[in-house]
């Protein structure tokens, strides 16, 4: 019988062997019938197309054929200024990579070209945010980028005395020879322009460059430095990433994609708005991939050929099916098989009916040894239970802690996939010997904080997450990865998290050297004034970043010095985002439950509920207080009140000196920059919102403060974004309120001790 059962289940399986064949068989479409798919070595994918009824208006592509090999320029295409060449395109991160030939240049002796670039004719197409920098080249070279009929502008400075003063080939833009910024969303045009700076370096550097180009694109070399070398060998273009969406049809909110126009064609597609813009896009839902801008352009995918994306243990049988894939145990074994490493184990046999009669048999041989055997027996069958009862309490939390929409969610991403790994329980049980308690590096309101030595010998961070309602999951789950395409020097990497524990289990990059609260605060304190200052700096960079440069806005709502890491060379990193929410970058803030650190926490969100990137900068504005004071913000020696009412007073009542750390206030050199300082605390510490600057204004003001005490003769050597409207807003007022400075009023040192 037992033959006969076998060789049904052999041939059931021979049977359906060709049906995941079948599923991706269908070949990938990308364009509509009878239409041409390719411009030289380009695909060109529908809604993009060549020649009438190929391409969906807005999306015509011009092949000229009179170069070898063809080129590919955006519609309408006349040899002009304004004509896009483009590299590639890509269906699935709805992006066109493009050729930017608009290099702007100015040399001393008055030659210059005007760098222009503008998607006027070609209303999908926005400048990518996340994937352009805008870059300047030169020694005292002031750069602007133009945006939108000069809506915006911002820019960077690039300073350098000699040649070997700059970072060196191969170094990056740190205002040393060459500089970088991010540029904003929503841009269609730009226009390159200059401040006045003298030349002092004409010798070396006649002239100057500033280009928009995609981001990792640009090396910096000595060389180009030198004349007009760097513009000749890039004139025919530098690469630049354009984001594309149906423009012209509402949004998804809209019911678009029941109107005649509907642009998700797919059957097993759906649409989302496009965060650059308004508009949206289509993508083939999960299970599918393809096209989704054409019918039936998203066929099934075989998950079980690739099993490097979808998990399936190696002793596992994986059936494909339409949309999904199944990942059974073969008969005889048990377990979670959705797991790379392989987690079906063999079943405890039934019980040994051939043992029990041997040890029938045995009892009138010899007790003790029947004995001996039978609690053996009992035992394996105990540890069996045991593993069986343990990997099932793992696929229960991994399903609870909803394991497989994170699954879907990396799936779904590939830059995610790269970045983000789901760790299995064991292995980080491993790592930190059982989570033992002698590894513990913090706790807080938001987890334990354990250290951790991973098999690949990586020492790293895990964090037991406090997760109070299962309603959070979902909001922890789309938390995970946004952070995990958070990429900024001084923001802790994330390297990954585990689902199999009853509470989450994220794994951060391990910084070694301590919080800036136990720096800060310890005898004697090792941080000297250019130490703060520098960590003053690159932390609000950090939160800059995060509040405005990141692909989403994140307000990180409890900023201490406790919460910024310090590594061997003092250089801080934001941690512990267990409270952090994520928004729209249009959103100007969000109504949620109060958290945070009182010492720190914004009153005004204390009181009303109301979370404002205006939060961040508030607390922030109090870890400016604490590094000038080596007080605590609760320090029980304050009377009636805590470091944020001390600090005000002293402001206010002109004893700013007496209440500064004697270590650094002694420094006679020092105070025009403890003063400035100060006042910038002081305004981010304003009871209203409004009336304290943005984390980006922080951060050029920081910036300016530390590049002058570096080179009193050339005050202008910030290196980092100056994001401002025509006609700046006041720094320490709303956002109606504007005055009529230059940049150059705007960045003097002068104006930071008023």
């Amino acid at each position: 019988m037992a033959s006969v059962r076998q060789l049904q289940y052999f041939l059931f399986l021979i049977l359906i062997s060709p049906l995941p064949t079948a599923f991706t068989a269908v070949t990938l479409k990308n364009s509509l019938p009878g239409c041409p798919a390719k411009c030289g070595n380009i695909t060109v994918p529908y809604p993009f197309g060549m020649g009438a009824g190929c391409f969906r208006e807005g999306f015509n592509v011009t092949c000229n054929e009179s170069t070898v090999p063809p080129r590919a320029f955006l519609s309408p295409y006349s040899n002009k200024f304004y004509d896009v060449q483009l590299m590639d395109i890509n269906i699935t991160s709805a992006e066109a990579r493009a050729k930017n030939k608009n290099i702007g240049y100015t040399c001393y002796n008055a030659t210059n070209r005007i760098g222009i670039m503008t998607l006027y004719f070609h209303k999908a197409f926005l400048f990518s945010f996340r994937r352009n920098i805008f870059i300047a080249i030169g020694c005292n070279a002031l750069a602007y980028i133009a945006m939108n009929d000069e809506f915006y502008k911002l820019g960077c400075i690039s300073n350098c005395k000699l040649k070997n003063s700059t970072t060196g080939d191969g170094g990056s833009c740190n205002g040393l020879g060459c500089c970088q910024t991010a540029i904003p969303a929503g841009i269609s045009e730009y226009i390159v322009d200059w401040g006045n700076m003298h030349n002092l370096a004409w010798w070396f550097n006649p002239c100057n460059y500033a280009m928009l180009v995609e981001d990792g694109w640009y090396e910096f070399h000595v060389r180009d430095l030198n004349g007009l070398d760097f513009y000749e060998r890039n004139k025919n273009g530098v690469p630049v990433v354009l984001e594309w969406a149906i423009r012209d049809n509402g949004t998804c909110q809209d019911g678009v994609e029941k109107s005649p126009k509907a642009a998700c064609l797919s059957n097993h597609s759906f649409c989302y708005n496009t965060r650059n813009g308004e508009g949206y896009l289509c993508q083939c839902i999960q299970g599918y991939e393809g096209n989704p801008y054409l019918p039936d352009g998203c066929i099934d995918i075989d998950e079980c050929k690739s099993l490097d994306k979808y998990p399936c243990s190696a002793n596992a049988i994986c059936i494909n099916t339409d949309g999904n894939f199944t990942c059974s145990c073969v008969k005889g074994t048990y377990g979670n098989p959705y797991v790379e490493d392989g987690n079906c184990i063999k079943k405890p046999e039934k019980f040994p009916y051939r043992l029990a009669i041997g040890l029938a048999v045995g009892l009138g041989v010899g007790t003790g040894f029947s004995t001996f055997l039978l609690y053996f027996a009992i035992r394996k069958r105990i540890k069996l239970l045991e593993n069986s009862k343990k990997e099932n309490m793992k696929q229960k939390f991994f399903n609870q802690n909803k394991g497989f929409l994170l699954q879907q969610r990396i799936a779904s991403d590939e830059d995610a996939t790269q970045r983000l790994r789901i760790y299995r329980l064991d292995e980080l049980e491993t790592a930190t010997n059982r989570f033992d308690k002698a590894l513990i590096l913090g706790q807080g309101g938001h987890g334990e904080v354990y250290k951790g030595i991973l098999s690949d010998q990586r020492v790293v961070a895990i964090k037991k997450s406090k997760i109070a309602d299962q309603a959070e999951i979902d909001q922890f789950i789309n938390e995970v990865v946004i952070l995990s395409q958070v990429n900024h020097r001084n923001v802790v990497k994330l390297y990954g998290c585990c689902l199999e524990a009853e509470v989450p289990l994220l794994v951060y990059e391990f910084i070694s050297n301590g919080t800036l609260f136990d720096h800060l605060h310890a005898e004697p304190c090792s941080l000297t004034w250019r130490h703060r200052l520098r960590i003053m700096l690159e932390a609000a960079r950090a939160i800059a970043y995060l509040h405005s440069s990141a692909s989403i806005s994140v307000f990180h709502r409890d900023v201490k010095s406790s919460n910024i890491l310090l590594d061997s060379y003092f250089t801080p990193k934001i941690s512990d985002f267990g409270a952090s929410r994520c928004v729209q970058l249009d959103q100007t803030g969000i109504t949620t439950g109060i958290q945070g650190t009182f010492g720190y926490l914004d009153p005004e969100y204390y009181y009303t509920g109301r979370l404002t990137p205006k939060s961040d900068v508030y607390s922030f504005g109090v870890i400016l207080a604490e590094l000038l004071t080596r007080e605590k913000p609760n320090s029980v020696l304050f009377e009636g009140g805590n470091l944020v009412v001390y600090f005000t007073s002293a402001m206010r009542e002109n004893r700013l000196f007496e209440i500064l750390d004697p270590q650094v206030a002694l420094n006679e050199d020092q105070r025009t920059e403890l003063k400035a300082v100060a006042n910038l605390a002081d305004m981010c510490m304003r009871m209203k919102g409004e009336e304290r600057p943005t984390m980006k204004e922080v951060e050029i003001r920081l910036e300016v403060l530390w590049q002058s005490s570096h080179n009193h003769e050339h005050p202008f050597t910030s290196q980092n974004l100056v994001k401002r409207k025509l006609m700046h807003p006041d720094i320490t007022g709303g956002d109606d309120t504007i005055r009529p400075y230059s940049f150059e009023q705007e960045v003097s040192p002068s104006n930071f001790s008023q």
